[in-house]
């Protein structure tokens, strides 16, 4: 009986230890850790949470940039992290929904080491080409892939959500393109724009401005509707390609185990970030649209992922080159 009253006692104080952790947080600085370069869209989206959270929470919020393996080293780092709320991943759907699909030894599990915060904005990727190629639509340029060796395409990453928006584009419309793998958006736009490459795959906020400047044409995003953003770009399955359909996502996610009130905390302030006008609209302009879901939500939608990138991997056979 005494031991199982110490057992309690021992429990309850644990617990009690908890919430005034989570009732005095932040208590100092956190980190994010954006598992890409910098310049790219997760790290453009992880640095306006940033602000934003900082401006809310009263404490320092920090973005560090850990790249590598597509996203997985950033993210094993923060997997393995005390589950304190002071260090953040701004996860996407290549490291918490490809990585699981395409890495046979990724060192973390995308569902059961990280405890969902929120989605801050969501984007489509976007099929851009060097103005030298003679393609103005993407049915041109597929017409133009059919040629084998015809066109090589850069992405930011093996393995990421441009690369495997381009996988899933070869398999279904039936063509062939030589991939030249990147680390990062911007190597990648640097190759496109200098002509080095002829297409690219990309998240649309890192791109937009290339493509406003005309450096860069504009071919089709990878949503089902087009981008309301940029509604002058067709869909990928309106442009011959019934049925297309892929969506980035860029969402905050702690070490699995982290308090329910830190999260709750954290999610709150998003919400309210992304809910003013000027917030909204920084994150429109760069191609994002704001999305800041509950907790409970965002883990659903991982798993869905998870599932989702496994069949187009079964499927089309790809690898990590």
């Amino acid at each position: 009986m005494h031991r199982i009253l110490r057992t309690l006692a021992a429990l309850a104080l644990s617990a009690c230890a908890a919430l005034a952790h989570a009732q005095n947080y932040p208590a100092k600085p956190v980190r994010i850790v954006v598992p890409y370069p910098a310049g790219g869209t997760t790290d453009i989206i992880a640095r306006i949470a940033a602000a934003q959270l900082a401006e809310r929470l009263k404490q320092p919020f920090v973005v560090e940039n850990r790249a590598g393996a597509s996203g997985a080293i950033g993210a094993v780092a923060v997997a393995q992290s005390a589950p304190d709320g002071y260090t953040l991943v701004m996860g996407t759907a290549s490291s918490h929904g490809i990585n699981s699909a395409l890495q046979k030894n990724l060192p973390y599990d995308a569902v059961k080491d990280f405890a969902p915060v929120t989605v801050v904005a969501s984007t489509p990727n976007i099929v851009v080409v060097h103005p030298s190629v003679p393609a103005r639509t993407l049915g041109e340029l597929l017409a133009l892939a059919r040629a084998p060796g015809k066109i090589n395409f850069g992405s930011t990453s093996p393995g990421g959500s441009p690369h495997m928006s381009a996988e899933l584009l070869k398999m279904m419309a039936g063509v062939d393109m030589t991939h030249v793998p990147y680390k990062g958006a911007a190597p990648m736009l640097t190759d496109l724009i200098g002509g080095q490459i002829q297409a690219g795959f990309d998240n649309l906020p890192s791109t937009i401005g290339f493509v406003r400047s005309g450096k860069v044409r504009a071919l089709a995003v990878t949503t089902p509707q087009r981008w309301p953003g940029a509604p002058d770009i067709p869909t990928v399955a309106e442009s011959g390609v019934p049925g297309y359909e892929v969506s980035g996502w860029f969402g905050l996610l702690a070490p699995a185990g982290t308090p329910k009130a830190v999260l709750d905390t954290l999610q709150s302030a998003v919400a309210q970030a992304v809910q003013q006008p000027e917030v909204a609209r920084q994150l429109r302009d760069l191609g994002a649209e704001p999305v800041a879901n509950k907790p409970e939500a965002f883990a659903r939608d991982i798993a869905a992922d998870v599932e989702k990138w496994r069949k187009v991997v079964q499927a089309t056979g790809v690898r990590l080159e």
